[in-house]
């Protein structure tokens, strides 16, 4: 499995709307890289790194939706720590429902510093990019979390899928992944629990059906190509309040408004003028939970601010018995 086995690995967990966020601050494997993204492209081709995920991320320690992150060095000093975002198949180039949960530890652990009541930058290198967890504190407790993200734009429109409901259109847009974002409504579903299973289903025709398009292509750096996960949204009180729910890697579901997915989405609103600059999106997931979105311009792109919170789960110490057969897990989906 490439690392010891009997090892006790630390973690601290967290939630971002409902969405899990499991922290390692200190991994007990070695991840070479001059930068994060380098270190991204590490992790995926060494059985240390990949073990590593597949036992905190699979069965019996987490499970098929779970989500978390390895802390790493930055990429120079112009940010406070690195992270390596993983989920059950793989490591992924952006995350921020887990830009949120980290911000929010930062704060809260002592790692960096903020005031009882103001607000404080903590700097993240992530594989696409550097972002920025801007966190609110009062009266010495964390009450928010902004996450800036990196540029986002729209890739390609009107792109067409053949599915087992039909042909379906998409917009494909970059938030720091990749996203297909269509209406639940045009494919016959809509965002809500009762639905889940056939919006899984759907989302995986999709993301399977775009591999090879040229709008899964990365414009500039290949490392970041390949639609990472589906959109569906539907409005729910006006068309700057949406519902939406992101089915993302291999059929996993963010329960969270998906925080990359948000991006993405704040930048298909801004090129078809739903959303102007100054205006807020309130972006709610398939179980209730929220994000207000907005986004300032950056030339031909858009820089969304995405708003929520996050809260500390539990702290674990997770054994890796030399004995044990199920090592390092299993899924089911």
């Amino acid at each position: 499995m490439g690392f010891m086995i009997g090892d006790r690995v630390r973690t601290v967990d967290y939630h971002t709307g409902g969405e899990p966020f499991r922290i390692v601050a200190a991994p007990p494997v070695t991840i070479a890289g001059a930068t994060v993204a380098e270190r991204r492209v590490f992790a995926i081709g060494d059985a240390a790194v990949d073990g590593l995920r597949q036992v905190l991320c699979h069965e019996p320690r987490g499970h098929a939706d779970m989500y978390g992150g390895f802390i790493v060095p930055p990429d120079d000093a112009g940010a406070q720590l690195g992270v390596l975002f993983w989920h059950k198949d793989g490591f992924s180039t952006a995350c921020g429902h887990g830009t949120i949960a980290l911000g929010a530890w930062a704060v809260r652990s002592g790692l960096v510093a903020a005031p009882d009541d103001g607000v404080t930058d903590v700097v993240i290198d992530v594989p696409s990019g550097r972002v920025t967890a801007r966190v609110h504190t009062a009266a010495g407790r964390v009450t928010a979390v902004d996450f800036v993200s990196v540029p986002s734009f729209v890739v390609a429109s009107s792109v067409v899928v053949p599915t087992s409901r039909g042909p379906a259109e998409v917009v494909v847009s970059y938030g720091g992944a990749l996203y297909a974002q269509l209406p639940a409504a045009a494919v016959g579903l809509a965002v809500r629990p009762e639905d889940l299973t056939a919006l899984i289903a759907l989302g995986r025709e999709i993301k399977a059906g775009l591999a090879d398009h040229p709008a899964s292509r990365h414009p500039t750096d290949d490392r970041l190509s390949g639609i990472y996960g589906v959109i569906f949204h539907e409005e729910a009180d006006g068309a700057r309040h949406q519902r939406n729910v992101t089915i993302f890697a291999d059929g996993e579901v963010d329960r969270s408004p998906c925080g990359s997915g948000t991006a993405a989405r704040v930048a298909t609103l801004a090129e078809d003028g739903t959303l102007k600059a100054g205006e807020t999106l309130l972006h709610e997931s398939i179980v209730g939970s929220r994000f207000t979105a907005r986004f300032t311009t950056a030339g031909e792109s858009v820089l969304p601010v995405i708003t929520g919170m996050a809260y500390p789960t539990g702290e674990h110490e997770f054994v890796i018995d030399p004995e044990d057969p199920m090592t390092p897990g299993f899924v089911l989906r």
